[in-house]
């Protein structure tokens, strides 16, 4: 048997493993690459296998770094069975197409743009929502903890992980030479109380792990602290007159938030100040903005089954968590727009979660400037992404080719993500009680993350072999697990154009402080002659290091 990990080996975006056993190739996710320049450029790059030589594909959930390239896998040629949950497949129906429409229209603007400087309009989206669409014949819809037996010789079973709906850790059972051997992907391993959904399934046995990594270096807030620390932000920037702008998958993570907030309120009777903030949110409008929602909500009602028993306690109680007071889906972009008319102060709750793509954009170019609104985060930022720029606090950011100031308030709240944490993780590892792996392998988090989590694991389970592969890299699963460099990451080539780019990314962003710092100058006349000439200095020896980068280009 051997496996090849030809995604989320530097990042936790764009999940692709092709694995080879008995006499089969199947690929595990095939997502698109999220984040800076060199990730997402290997979006464009054609597959290092050919795709009409892959005899089936195990998807673990919906979200789009596990599943935004299967349109592009079937435009390809790519036409076997792509296995996932029922509620993934739902799931995939809306999200796929979404993506391929975001995608013309990134193309359109682009091309727009293109054909204004006089050069010709030739570029392609990577699929459209028709390859989307139309890839959906080929899904495999199955259900959670059934043993089903995909090729001769492997047999695999969906477990769930308790990320979102649908998702699930797989177990891949593969013989070879009369001698059979597991493999479990996690795909996201979720929280442990994500109120809408199951807790992760612990699995108890697997020759090969390969896991998640996204938090391995930190811990989540416990729950009751997340939930008050979204009360205390929300009240304050209503009182404030501000707008909260949360950038987020629009249905699943919204009701939790809300959920959550609606729990703890029994427990605070007594409390004036929590009663006063309680109310606060109660009253605030709460705008679910965009075009994903409606469909998604129904895919959520059709598989309330998959909710957590106490939810279906709830919902049979006649609670749903799915409607709440105050809560209104925009659906069209006229709708979309009249938010950022309006001055009523409300929460804004818009896709992308990452900020790169989308409505939520626009809603970051009405409030990120305004020191009474909130910019709040419940979910990872990928490095190289418009939200982890904000997150990290870069003071100057560039949406939708202007340039902003950042003077909202920015908040993030780590506990609201779907992802396990450090704690989580290493309870994942520790549940295998009949058999440990033999063998771990660290994916889809950042190079600390997955070092920290190595370490961890090695401290507090055992002397585990554990590899943290590159791209491209092909490891045998063996006793030895030897390991080749089978592919090279195709955009390696592409290294210094990449540098070149981010040099200049990070001079516009000096140049654009130093222009703000003497227009402040101009207006308040607070500066001293030495400041100045400290300044001009400034500029001459970037405009030096401009030169030397355009010759060397």
């Amino acid at each position: 048997m051997k496996i090849t990990f030809l995604g989320a080996t530097k990042s936790v975006t764009g999940s692709n493993y092709l694995v080879e056993g008995a006499g089969k190739r199947f690929l595990v996710d095939c997502g698109l690459h999220q984040g800076n320049m060199e990730e997402e450029l290997l979006n464009d790059k054609p597959f290092d296998f050919d795709v009409n030589t892959i005899d089936f594909m195990l998807l673990t959930h919906a979200h789009i770094d596990h599943s935004g390239r299967i349109p592009k896998l079937y435009k390809d040629g790519y036409s076997n069975p792509i296995y996932a949950t029922r509620a993934t497949c739902d799931l995939c129906s809306i999200m796929l197409p979404d993506s391929g429409h975001i995608q013309e229209t990134e193309m359109a603007f682009k091309n727009k743009k293109r054909k204004r400087a006089g050069k010709k309009e030739i570029l392609e989206p990577l699929y459209t929502a028709k390859d989307a669409i139309d890839c959906m014949e080929i899904f495999q819809p199955e259900d959670y903890d059934t043993l089903i037996d995909v090729a001769p010789g492997i047999t695999i079973r969906f477990n769930d992980a308790g990320h979102m709906l649908g998702s699930a850790i797989i177990e891949v059972w593969i013989t070879e030479n009369d001698k059979q051997e597991k493999i479990v992907f996690t795909g996201d391993i979720g929280n442990n109380d994500i109120p809408l959904l199951s807790s992760p399934t612990m699995i108890d046995s697997a020759d090969y792990l390969i896991m998640e990594s996204t938090y391995g270096d930190r811990l989540h807030n416990r729950n009751d602290e997340k939930a008050m620390m979204f009360l205390n932000i929300v009240s304050e920037t209503i009182n404030n007159g501000g707008t909260v702008v949360i950038p987020s998958f629009a249905v699943g993570r919204t009701q939790e938030i809300l959920y959550e907030i609606n729990k703890i309120k029994d427990q605070h009777n007594d409390d004036e100040e929590f009663k006063r903030e309680y109310e606060t949110l109660m009253q605030v409008p709460v705008y679910v903005d965009s075009p994903l929602a409606v469909s998604a909500t129904q895919v959520f009602r059709k598989n309330m089954n998959l909710f957590s028993e106490e939810i279906q306690r709830f919902i049979d109680n006649g609670d749903n968590p799915l409607e709440f007071h105050n809560l209104h889906f925009t659906k069209t972009v006229e709708d979309s727009k009249a938010l950022n008319e309006s001055e009523e102060p409300c929460i804004i709750i818009s896709a992308s979660g990452m900020c790169d793509v989308g409505r939520i954009k626009h809603h970051l170019k009405h409030n990120i400037w305004n020191p009474k609104s909130t910019i709040l985060f419940v979910g990872y930022q990928a490095a190289g992404t418009l939200g982890r720029r904000i997150v990290d606090g870069q003071k100057i950011v560039k949406i939708l080719g202007e340039e902003f100031t950042v003077k909202a308030r920015v908040e993030y709240i780590e506990g609201f993500s779907g992802h396990a944490d450090q704690q989580g993780l290493i309870n994942f590892v520790s549940s295998f009680k009949q058999k440990l792996p033999k063998h771990i392998f660290l994916i889809h988090g950042e190079t600390d993350a997955k070092e920290i989590l190595k370490g961890k694991i090695n401290e507090e389970i055992g002397d585990i072999k554990i590899s943290i592969p590159t791209y491209g890299q092909e490891y045998t699963l063996n006793d030895e697990c030897e390991v080749v460099q089978r592919f090279n990451n195709p955009t390696r080539k592409e290294t210094d154009k990449i540098e070149l780019i981010e040099k200049m990314r990070n001079l516009e962003v000096e140049i654009e402080d130093m222009k703000n710092t003497l227009k402040e100058d101009i207006i308040l006349s607070t500066s001293s002659d030495e400041d100045i000439a400290r300044l001009n200095k400034k500029v001459n020896e970037l405009r030096k290091q401009i030169i030397d980068i355009m010759n060397n280009k």
